[in-house]
């Protein structure tokens, strides 16, 4: 455990980075002087975007995993979820905000496992303009779940790094923004998965089935029967031609690619339009 001078020392080299375009890498060691991690990113949310990355920037140290959420499995990602409902919690354990079958989802075997976190813990930052910054720490079994104390220790310390990422946010934004990607068919790709075939509660339901949530936690989050729940996963399958999860998925991605390259061909006319206006 750090000295009361020590921590004072930390914070203060910290304070002094908190403008600068050294601060997340600033903030990832003094963060490691709290707690032991395999992995530390922080990412930029904004409604309508995709996540934008703050640390780390080089390219090199992205995993195909880490590159995968980015371009396009976030959509299904409890942190994702959370910041999108508008009222995150300043931190919390993935255990805390991931739906009741999340780790029995498709998006959970097929991409999020192969961080092999035995624990993450998020601290959330709202910024302005709709925006929040995620810091996630990722233990693999090496380390193994996080403990009470540096549970606590954070918990401490989160109002200052709160106050710090704010500061460096409004001196810094500009760095980042230009890496911002509008979502486009990410955004449409859930409340539209299976239109012309489900139906708008079938379609719903589809969505919160992708994002692990069990048929109990549906009947909860909708107000209705459980009966019901099941009668609507039953004509899922059968309008979708499907048996499983898995199907679904595969199905939903298929989906998201078609809106994709949709996406794609109307910003390549977008784009030559004016040109043909000129000539």
């Amino acid at each position: 455990m750090q000295s009361i001078s020590r921590m004072a020392k930390d914070v203060s080299a910290l304070i002094d980075h908190s403008r600068l375009r050294s601060f997340p890498n600033a903030l990832a060691d003094f963060l490691s002087n709290l707690i032991n991690f395999d992995s530390l990113i922080m990412v930029a949310y904004k409604e309508n975007y995709k996540p934008v990355m703050v640390y780390p920037l080089d390219k090199g140290l992205h995993s195909p995993t880490l590159r995968m959420y980015l371009d396009q499995a976030y959509v299904l990602d409890p942190l994702y979820n959370v910041i999108k409902s508008g009222n995150p919690p300043a931190l919390s354990r993935l255990q805390d905000i991931a739906p009741d079958s999340f780790e029995n989802t498709e998006y959970f075997q097929q991409c999020y496992k192969d961080f092999n976190f035995v624990d993450e813990i998020n601290l959330i930052t709202p910024l302005d303009n709709g925006l929040a910054m995620a810091i996630t720490i990722g233990r693999t079994a090496r380390l193994n779940s996080i403990t009470r104390g540096e549970l606590n220790r954070l918990q401490e310390i989160y109002p200052v790094i709160n106050s710090l990422i704010r500061q460096f946010w409004l001196s810094q934004s500009q760095e980042y923004v230009k890496f911002e990607r509008s979502e486009g068919a990410m955004r449409q790709a859930i409340s539209t998965f299976g239109g012309g075939i489900l139906t708008k509660r079938e379609q719903e339901i589809a969505g919160l089935i992708l994002q692990g949530h069990s048929s109990k936690s549906i009947s909860s989050l909708l107000n209705i029967s459980l009966g019901t729940v099941k009668v609507h996963r039953k004509n899922i399958h059968t309008r979708l031609n499907t048996s499983s999860q898995s199907e679904i998925f595969t199905l939903f991605l298929s989906h998201l690619n078609e809106l994709e390259a949709a996406a794609a061909s109307s910003s390549a006319i977008d784009n030559v339009l004016p040109m043909m206006k000129v000539s």
